[in-house]
């Protein structure tokens, strides 16, 4: 049985955010101006926070303007990228595979330093320790197809494991992790990166018992409508940034902690995996 919830996190904003046409003007006369989206991990506003500072690096460098677009959960920014409402896209791997499908999205730039991994967390005095702990109990996701914290957490516990139990999907990352804290779930899927960005007060009540294989990491994926040069253009930028360490910084809040040019050869592996079973479509 499968529960969708509302995000327990009083921060989550129900809108979008549209900040960057402010403070990202143009060089130029003839700048172009384009949209960013980005997977809605974390609640908006540190999203914004962690994105605004490095679209106004990209801007000086390259000349253009780019507009961050967010989205309120991650169905809803699936139903953005298939619609093909982002010039640029910040998504999980699973979603350039539907993105490539759709609408011919391409891979450009991800971090070259680590790889994306799914991890099942539990409260630590909660008595769970396996997987086998979990059965007829509740897990919490952030969405149905966040490809490390669900998809692929979903498909090995089924493929592997056999397990019965139900889903709840609660918007975010953040939030998944919180209802196992304030016990709405037994368990949590998440990823590495984002249970290392969880405040401490809630990440030390927690313990992974499970995690996934391995996959290339989050792409920033371009729509074939945006030209060659300004995608290079923006991939230089991005690299530019990584090879000061100051603005390098910014990078590693995303976390991209090595910036790498990447291919859609690098992620035929997610293709492999036969996951389209398991996609849960946001009816829109």
């Amino acid at each position: 049985m499968e529960e969708r919830d509302g995000d327990l996190e009083l921060i989550l904003v129900k809108r979008i955010l549209a900040i960057g046409v402010v403070g990202l003007t143009p060089l130029s006369a003839s700048a172009e101006s384009y949209t960013v989206g980005v997977v809605p991990q974390f609640e908006p506003e540190k999203l914004a926070g962690i994105w605004a500072p490095i679209l106004e690096q990209v801007s000086a460098i390259t000349g253009d303007t780019y507009a961050l677009v967010g989205s309120t959960n991650i169905p809803e920014f699936e139903t953005n990228f298939l619609r093909g409402n982002f010039d640029f896209a910040y998504m999980n791997p699973y979603h350039l595979v539907m993105a490539n499908r759709a609408q011919g999205y391409l891979p450009l730039i991800n971090d070259g330093a680590r790889m994306l991994s799914g991890v099942l967390v539990a409260a630590k005095d909660s008595g769970v320790e396996t997987v086998a702990d979990l059965e007829g109990k509740t897990i919490a996701y952030p969405a149905p197809n966040a490809l490390g914290a669900s998809l692929l957490m979903r498909a090995e516990l089924e493929r592997k494991f056999a397990l019965n139990y139900s889903a709840r999907y609660v918007s975010t990352h953040s939030s998944a992790y919180l209802n196992v804290v304030l016990g709405e779930a037994e368990a949590a899927g998440g990823v590495r990166a984002t249970l290392n960005e969880t405040p401490a007060e809630i990440r030390d009540q927690l313990v992974v018992i499970f995690e996934t294989e391995k996959l290339p990491p989050h792409p920033i994926a371009a729509h074939p409508r945006v030209s060659k040069e300004v995608q290079a253009a923006f991939t230089q930028a991005i690299l530019q940034l990584a090879a000061d360490p100051e603005t390098n910084a910014l990078l590693l809040a995303i976390p991209m902690t090595q910036a790498s040019e990447t291919s859609l050869d690098d992620f035929e592996i997610v293709k492999q995996l036969g996951l389209d079973s398991y996609v849960i479509s946001s009816g829109n």
